[in-house]
């Protein structure tokens, strides 16, 4: 028989799929599950840093009228009673947004993003708000402001940036999902680092009305939780039209939890082999992984199609760059000259080159962007979707991507988001999925790209080579 310890451990690294139906029918206490993961937030947090603000009486409360709600009948969905957390740009009403920076410190938010009601509305508990790099502005996780966030799997490793606290909070077991952002690799970059699933949906899918900016035409919000499906059970909640958003999709969205058993029968999956796999590039233990995953699609009913038409791929980090900057440099041009000393020297230096981007460069890197996104269609129009590895290296070390005394740019991290950045700048739905470890124990991320709006077909390769392979499976040592 399993100890009380035991069980409470098995529960912490369950996922929203299993957890969900033991709420429904009264097996589990959405109290009790609240408790734990406070606790073990309690436990391990002060190590780790993945969260800006734990709110125990907003979830206890929460959590009990979860409790009465699904007693009395009234279940509203897999959501329902789940502990998760809000990445700090995430807007809820009396609760401070500070975005991870000095600058916003006491930035209390008015009203609640659309995303925060629609979850609320699904009954989910929300635990607090999680850590991030300032301002979202970076690909590693590095905060020499609020402190940088640990890898529950190695703390002497990134998290990967910017959604640093969303992914070691779910890593770590301490939250069932939480949400991120996305601008150039944000939701991808961390998931693939902590060895979760994140997904950044088709852009325009989730609204993003209550949440901060970075680079409206290129930002994302989306899901990051220890399965694939889980992530579905997300955007079911917060998918669909919002009038308060102008970006966002009019469309209403689907059932992303349907079909996603479907398999891999049938499916081509798209490999290009030039760019993504360029061992001047890419390490070779990456291209193993990727390689192996590919393999195993393959076995089990997948057609492996080699893509050889993005051979102008590469293109797309300049582009995602250029117009990030001078976007964010919108953003923040009246807080940056009010408040430029409360920015850290790293985010501040990162942001100065954006103003020095002319409205007729800025224009052109759009029409770029377009003539890019077709061309990335028209190669991959014959596959389902593509496969490639999430980040071209190995995890780094905090160390390397601190910058020393006396600089303001660090030695390692600008490789990050080589691959991520691509999908961003076209809007597709990209997905990563744990799909094993380097020869440091640490996690290494597969990249699931499809056309915009199949984010049902991504989730349904995600969750079908997370069944074959069970890579989810294995916990960090942490807590």
């Amino acid at each position: 028989m399993q100890t009380m310890a035991e069980v409470n451990e098995e529960l912490a690294w369950a996922s929203i799929n299993e957890v969900a139906p033991r709420i429904a029918s009264g097996d589990l206490s959405p109290v009790m599950l609240a408790e734990l993961m406070l606790t073990r937030i309690g436990a391990i947090d002060e190590s780790l840093g993945a969260f800006a603000e734990v709110w125990p009486d907003h979830a206890i409360a929460t959590a009990k009228q979860s409790e009465s709600e699904i007693e009395s009948g009234d279940y509203r969905g897999p959501l329902h009673g789940i502990p998760i957390a809000l990445k700090d740009l995430v807007d809820v009403e009396g609760r401070r947004t500070s975005a991870g920076s000095r600058v916003l410190a006491n930035n209390v938010a008015k009203r609640s993003a659309t995303i925060a009601k629609r979850l609320s509305a699904a009954g989910a508990v929300v635990l607090g708000k999680t850590n991030l790099v300032e301002f979202a502005f970076g690909p590693t996780g590095v905060n020499t402001y609020t402190g940088t966030v640990r890898n529950p799997w190695n703390a002497d490793r990134v998290t990967g940036g910017s959604s640093s606290g969303s992914g070691a909070a779910v890593a770590a077991g301490c939250v069932f999902g939480a949400i991120g952002s996305d601008t150039g690799g944000s939701i991808r970059m961390p998931a693939s680092i902590c060895g979760i699933a994140g997904i950044k949906p088709t852009y325009g899918l989730i609204p993003r009305t209550g949440v901060l900016d970075l680079s409206w035409s290129q930002d994302h919000v989306g899901p990051m939780t220890r399965r694939t499906v889980d992530c579905a059970h997300f955007l079911n909640a917060i998918a669909g039209p919002d009038t308060m958003d102008f970006t966002a999709a009019s469309r209403n969205p689907e059932d992303f939890t349907e079909g996603i058993d479907a398999g891999l029968n049938g499916l081509k999956l798209g490999v290009p082999k030039h760019y993504f796999f360029d061992p001047d590039i890419v390490s070779s233990e990456v291209s193993k992984a990727t390689e192996d995953a590919i393999e195993l699609m393959a076995s089990n009913g997948a057609e492996v199609v080699e893509i050889s038409g993005l051979d102008f791929v590469a293109d797309g980090r300049p582009i995602n760059v250029v117009i990030s900057l001078a976007e964010a440099a919108a953003v923040h041009c009246e807080m940056l000259a009010r408040n430029a000393d409360d920015y850290t020297d790293m985010v501040r230096s990162r942001m100065l080159p954006g103003f020095e981007i002319s409205a007729v460069d800025y224009i052109h890197a759009q029409r770029a962007r377009q003539r890019f996104s077709q061309a990335v269609a028209d190669a991959t129009s014959e596959v389902d979707v593509l496969i490639t590895p999430s980040i071209p290296v190995p995890t780094p070390t905090v160390a390397d991507c601190t910058p020393p005394d006396g600089s303001s740019v660090a030695p390692r991290g600008a490789e990050l988001p080589l691959f991520t950045s691509i999908f961003d700048v076209t809007g597709q739905p990209s997905l990563s999925v744990n799909c094993g470890f380097d020869s440091n124990g640490m996690p290494f991320g597969l990249m699931i790209t499809g056309a915009p709006f199949a984010d049902s077909m991504v989730l349904r390769v995600g969750h079908a080579y997370e069944e074959l392979s069970g890579w989810h499976k294995t916990r960090p040592t942490i807590g």
